[in-house]
């Protein structure tokens, strides 16, 4: 690259690498995403480190596991100090935007965990409301003031929550344009914000407002204009364009409920799962009906082929709305005459069971529909095609910065995909390690284990919990994870236990409170 290559960095929320065409859905229909794939490196083996929505992006932020840079699970916020690879490219002259949903901080789910009793285990010594940036009832009477460096972003503008519920800077976006308080945050009472809902979940609904105010469209309006402002700044640019969708409630608005009949949905085969030998509480969440939930994101059993059919149909209604952002703002970088100087990432921070196994949403799911995520790399002078090596969400900011020749920091646990980029058929990893912890969790009376942890290699994914249960599947032989080879394969058990003894000493941390160079004169 003779020039100094932009980032265009779009994330969705819960989306499995299953649900876009270029992952070979026939259903779904995502041309905008298929044609970025078809001039990206396709990474067809790519997982997460985390399958909770703060933990995985915190990693992707910092290139390090959950354990080490502290957030391992919703109920926390992102050290403010920490470093990551946006304030890497900060320091080197790129204006840094992020666009949409952040969940860095704890603000819209904190009060998803029980509080300890007593004192915490240490004082964080960070300026007051530093982890409130993400609370919803800042944003109600009009926009705060933004910090200076949000983990590296100098510009902010935050969707936050999911579904048809409005904060953040989108509440204020659209109610410049004109919508209604009541239809954007409706109360529970009132159920204003549904036109239609689903008889069989009431998080399938269609939003009472106009889809030109849906949260989808205002990422990719304020993604259109950072990119443009940028340019006009002549300044290299990383923007993080971040989707809520598809993340549940499904309310996909206007034209988009109404794009798949559910009639027409295919079920996953796996739906009829016993999880026979199965983790113990595995079969309590597919007992829980969707309507049984005590809250929206409680993991649960997908109820019955209807609800699944409509919540698959609604699923797809709010991919192809995101899709269609993305050719919106892929059409930019082609106007703007940049769309050769931009490296385009395209993934997702986790799936979501979506009948697998007769589960639904995500939450200690260790199967492939929330392990697994899309990945798509677009680099100027690299190659494209698709590519069988493993990857990690843990690896994409060191990547990125190996490509830009940004120096990275101490701490770094992800690899660099570089060399995949220049040779399909290499490799820079033999696992992916996946961790995943419930620290509200008393284990004596609740069946979830408090800690779970996963290895994959290109042939297995080996599971075990702190409750001692194991599973074991190859995944090649066994793409739908339906035959458990825990006992009957000793000698694979054996050595991928080994494995993953070794991957949890290496994510051990190793970097927090370690000594800093000093500056150089003049720096």
């Amino acid at each position: 690259m003779t020039t100094t290559p932009n980032i265009l960095f779009i994330i969705t929320d819960q989306q499995r690498a299953d649900h876009t065409g270029f992952m070979g859905n026939k259903v779904v229909r995502t041309p905008n995403l298929d044609s970025l794939a078809d001039r990206s490196l396709v990474f067809d083996n790519t997982w997460v480190s985390n399958p909770v929505c703060m933990p995985n992006r915190s990693t992707i932020m910092t290139g390090r596991m959950p354990t080490a840079h502290g957030v391992i699970f919703n109920d926390r916020s992102l050290d403010w100090g920490v470093n990551t690879f946006v304030r890497q490219f900060r320091a080197a002259g790129y204006k840094t935007g992020l666009l949409g949903k952040s969940h860095l901080q704890h603000g819209m789910s904190r009060f998803s965990g029980l509080p300890y009793r007593g004192q915490p285990s240490g004082i964080l010594p960070f300026k007051e409301g530093w982890d409130e940036v993400e609370h919803e009832e800042h944003y109600l009477n009009g926009l705060p003031e933004d910090p200076e460096d949000f983990y590296g972003f100098s510009h902010i503008e935050l969707a936050i929550n999911h579904g048809a519920r409005a904060a953040g800077h989108y509440l204020q976006w659209a109610l410049e344009r004109g919508a209604e308080l009541d239809d954007m945050i409706p109360s529970d009472k009132s159920r204003a914000a549904a036109t239609q809902r689903s008889e069989h979940w009431q998080q399938i609904f269609k939003p009472g407002y106009d889809e030109s105010l849906h949260s989808t469209s205002f990422v990719t309006d304020r993604t259109l204009a950072f990119i443009e402002d940028s340019h006009k700044a002549a300044s290299p640019w990383l923007a993080w364009c971040s989707f809520p969708d598809p993340h549940h409630p499904i309310t996909p608005p206007g034209q988009w409920f109404d794009r798949h009949n559910p009639e027409d949905m295919v079920l996953p085969e796996s739906r009829h799962d016993t999880l026979e030998d199965a983790p113990e509480h595995l079969r309590f969440m597919r007992g829980r009906h969707p309507k049984e939930q005590r809250n929206a994101v409680d993991p649960c059993g997908y109820g019955d082929d209807d609800l699944l059919r409509q919540a698959i149909a609604g699923t797809y209604g709010m991919i192809e709305m995101i899709d269609d952002g993305i050719g919106q703002i892929l059409r930019k970088l082609d106007t703007l005459g940049i769309a050769d100087n931009t490296i385009v990432v395209f993934t997702s921070d986790h799936g979501d069971m979506m009948g697998d196994h007769g589960l639904l949403l995500k939450g200690i799911m260790h199967y492939r529909g929330t392990l697994q995520v899309p990945l798509t790399i677009s680099a100027p002078g690299k190659v494209t095609g698709r590519t069988n090596s493993l990857a990690s969400s843990i690896d994409l900011g060191p990547t990125l910065m190996s490509l830009c020749g940004i120096k990275g920091y101490d701490g770094i646990q992800g690899k660099n995909l570089a060399p995949v980029l220049e040779d399909p058929k290499a490799s820079v990893r033999d696992h992916v390690l996946i961790e995943d912890d419930m620290p509200t969790i008393i284990q004596k009376l609740s069946p979830i284990p408090a800690r779970t942890r996963t290895i994959v290699t290109e042939e297995w994914r080996y599971t075990k919990n702190s409750k001692g249960e194991e599973q074991l599947f190859n995944l090649i032989d066994d793409h739908d994870e339906m035959q458990n080879r825990q006992q009957s394969d000793e000698k694979a058990r054996a050595q991928l236990a080994d494995k993953m003894l070794d991957a949890m000493m290496w994510a051990d941390d190793s970097a927090r409170g370690a000594p800093a160079e000093e500056p150089m004169a003049g720096d």
